[in-house]
């Protein structure tokens, strides 16, 4: 069994999320990038906008850019799983 104590030291770090959009007409495109300073995590998605809706870019950069964060939870998701599981 392990025991913490209130002596145990914490310790901050900053995780950077890049997200470049690019719209090509009805289409967006988005290219993720996580750095967490240990390791690169990247995802690349798209939105296409129904003919029939009204043409409204925003839209289009917020379902591209939330697939894109999906894609890297879950990425890390796998990556922490990955990590704990024991060794062989």
């Amino acid at each position: 069994m392990t025991l913490h104590t209130s002596a145990e030291k914490s310790r901050t770090k900053q995780w950077t999320v890049r997200l470049d959009l690019f719209e090509q007409g009805d289409l967006t495109k988005v290219h993720a990038v996580l750095d967490t300073g240990d390791t690169t995590l990247q995802s690349r998605t798209s939105a296409q906008r129904n003919p029939h809706d009204a043409p409204v870019p925003e839209i289009g950069d917020e379902y591209a850019a939330g697939r894109a964060l999906i894609d890297l939870g879950n990425q890390l998701l796998r990556a922490g799983s990955t990590d704990a599981a024991p060794s062989r």
